[in-house]
């Protein structure tokens, strides 16, 4: 998953002065071109003073733009990417400082400062005069004969002006950027209750049982006891392996609870103020304010395309509850009679276990991390043309954190870090997080940066970290949005992100390559004896790939519609309760009652959080990366003449170009869902 900061319409606009006009401080943020912050020893004053010197530089730099007396294009387009790009910068590392530091002073010093940057740029984004120069900019002469990524710099910016209020009256004005610093409040609150949630599962050795002694011995807390942690990393473990359905029941629970008591009203108050806001700028929904600079344009293209998924996967899904059905009174013995919401994971588990001899616990002693790196590092290098050096002793802001460079043909293309295991109060879910975007400046061009966010399970002093499959596929698809960031080439930083519901097939098509023995097994060696992970069993995961694919299908569909029911069919008048709104979803797909009571996952769901009308995007991205990797089938999965295209036509490109038009260049035809619907057994 890629981070895409709350209301990514301002994701790019934060500012610093040009080059050529920007004053210095003795702050370890601000660096010569190219080079690495010296994160390791950041204070919580470097990271106030840093913010500080962004939004004062800010300031003059917009007033000397709206000063230009002959609107250009370099003097108000290229003007504002330097700019934007500065301090989209700042935010984006003081955003970091907040995720991720172990001090809680720097992490309450990085959210204040991300905050204040963002209050001033949604005033720069509706100032009237700055948005009047671009106006007339592209009412003249010049702007008709810009190149084609040059004009779709100048729509897209204007777009996003006009997506930020500034066509409001004073009055309006004033209530949009109030709503918007309260659902930024909002959505910080939200996001930090999750992160400190805390919970615990505590288990005797009667309910440990069915747990990998692995897991067991990393959790013991004395004799007979076990403290599991209910986070991202414990649910695969716990869900997939414990026999005892109360242990499941009660983990299910616990982890789908987080933060409940105090996110609820909070979810509440976003959806309202979310409204609101799309209400004040002239739109029906937040989904239809939303989605007017996605690819999918508008709700009703989304609602199309999820009910037409949702009745092509249902039968498959209806079989495979029945199939469920089936292992659970095969292996519970009779201690379960039903098939609960709590069961899924465990009773595909056993089917995978007895029906196609695949234990995904045993596959896990084949996946240690530091040799599942090596091996996708081996992967992307050589599709795309990559030379990766780890910076030794570089400057991190945690010990475990480590940091790499990129190459290409002896020349630095980028930096990226690794923060991959959990810990107190860091971010719980798994992101590229985009650190700085890459332009052409005057002294050179600034390299992309961005850092790897996980939680995989930690090492300990007796074992290493060991990846389910699932958490190699994670692993590949975040380091697939990192070769994102680290290839963009283009001139402009505003111009480095593409569509966001496109943003994830530039990852997404990466998992493929897990799925290739010739690629896993050059990687998956036993972290005890060093064995290859066998071929038979290799091809036995193959056979099991589709088991439940359609339940997991309807698992993402069903979030689909859920996100979508909040911000598209939200009806301030007649509200429904957020828990009641899973319950209309499972009567809607009439498959089954998958909600259970006393439940709130939407309490601790990222992406209704900081990614409302999102969801769709993973499964509208999947159609283009599962067409797009049928090239690769064609030419070989090692084929690198193939992965420099991609890189050159797809990764490099952001937004500079139409992104179908891209991707029709490299399919060589129109694009189309055959790939995908394959890939998910239908």
């Amino acid at each position: 998953m890629k981070f895409l900061y709350c209301l990514s319409i301002l994701s790019v606009v934060f500012a610093c002065q040009p080059s050529e006009t920007t004053e210095t401080i003795d702050n370890p943020f601000v660096v010569e071109l190219n080079e690495p912050v010296d994160f390791a020893n950041v204070t919580a004053a470097d990271v106030a003073a840093y913010g500080t010197y962004t939004i004062n530089q800010s300031a003059k730099a917009v007033e000397q733009i709206k000063a230009a007396s002959t609107p250009t294009f370099a003097n108000i387009f290229e003007a504002f990417d330097d700019i934007s790009n500065s301090a989209a910068t700042a935010s984006n590392k003081t955003f970091l400082m907040y995720w991720t530091s172990p001090d809680s002073l720097i992490r309450a010093t990085g959210l204040e400062t991300y905050k204040r940057i963002d209050s001033l740029f949604r005033s720069v984004y509706s100032d009237k005069d700055l948005y009047n120069k671009m106006v007339s900019f592209k009412e003249t002469d010049d702007y008709a004969s810009l190149s084609p990524k040059k004009k779709l710099l100048v729509d897209d910016l204007i777009d996003g002006f006009e997506l930020s209020g500034v066509g409001l009256n004073a009055e309006d004005l004033a209530a949009y950027k109030k709503l918007n610093e309260e659902i930024n409040d909002l959505t910080s609150e939200y996001a930090t209750n999750m992160n400190t949630a805390n919970e615990m599962l505590v288990l005797n050795e009667v309910g440990a049982e069915g747990l990998p002694e692995n897991f067991k011995n990393t959790y013991a807390a004395g004799e007979g006891r076990y403290e599991i942690p209910v986070i991202n990393a414990t649910n695969g473990p716990v869900m997939k392996n414990a026999s005892r359905e109360m242990t499941r029941k009660n983990y299910y629970v616990k982890f789908n609870n987080r933060a409940a008591d105090s996110n609820l009203a909070i979810l509440d108050e976003l959806v309202q103020k979310r409204y609101e806001l799309a209400q004040l700028m002239g739109y029906d929904t937040y989904a239809d304010y939303n989605l007017v600079p996605k690819m999918a344009k508008n709700p009703t293209n989304v609602w199309d395309f999820v009910n037409g998924l949702v009745e092509a996967s249902k039968g498959k899904a209806i079989t495979d509850l029945k199939e469920l059905d089936q292992a659970r009174a095969k292996y519970s013995n009779g201690a379960d009679e039903a098939l609960d919401s709590w069961d899924m994971s465990y009773y595909k588990n056993e089917i995978l276990k007895n029906e196609y001899n695949v234990d995904p616990e045993e596959i896990r002693n084949y996946l240690p991390m530091d040799e599942c790196l090596k091996g996708m590092f081996a992967v992307y290098q050589n599709l795309l043309n990559y030379e990766f050096k780890k910076v030794e002793n570089g400057s991190v802001w945690h010990e475990e954190v480590e940091m790499y460079e990129v190459y290409e043909a002896g020349n630095l293309k980028g930096r990226f870090y690794l923060d991959l295991y959990p810990r107190p109060n860091k971010e719980t879910w798994f992101y590229c997080v985009p650190l700085v975007s890459g332009k052409q400046k005057q002294e050179g061009y600034e390299v992309p940066e961005a850092m790897l966010l996980g939680n995989f399970t930690r090492p300990t002093e007796t074992l290493p970290s060991l990846l389910s499959h699932n958490e190699l596929s994670t692993l590949f698809h975040e380091f697939g949005h990192i070769m994102d960031q680290m290839a963009y080439a283009g001139e402009y930083s505003l111009q480095h992100d593409s569509k966001s519901d496109f943003t994830e097939a530039m990852s997404q098509i990466f998992e493929n390559w897990i799925w290739d023995y010739e690629t896993v097994s050059s990687f998956a060696k036993h972290y005890e004896t060093g064995e290859v992970l066998p071929k038979e069993t290799f091809d036995n995961m193959l056979k099991a790939k589709n088991v439940a694919s359609g339940y997991s299908a309807i698992g993402s569909l069903r979030n689909c519609m859920y996100d979508l029911n909040l911000y598209n069919l939200y009806d301030p008048n007649n509200k429904i309760p957020t828990d009641d709104l899973w319950k209309k979803i499972d009567n809607e797909l009439g498959i089954k009652d998958f909600y259970v009571e006393g439940t709130h996952k939407q309490a601790s769901w990222i992406h209704i959080n900081t990614h409302p009308v999102y969801y769709y995007g993973y499964l509208w991205s999947d159609v283009y990366a599962q067409d797009m990797f049928s090239v690769f089938e064609k030419n070989g999965l090692q084929d690198q003449a193939t992965g420099v295209k991609y890189r050159k036509l797809i990764l490099a490109n952001g937004s500079q170009r139409d992104i179908v038009e891209a991707v029709e260049e490299f399919l060589g035809r129109p694009s189309n869902n055959e790939a995908y619907m394959k890939s998910l057994g239908l």
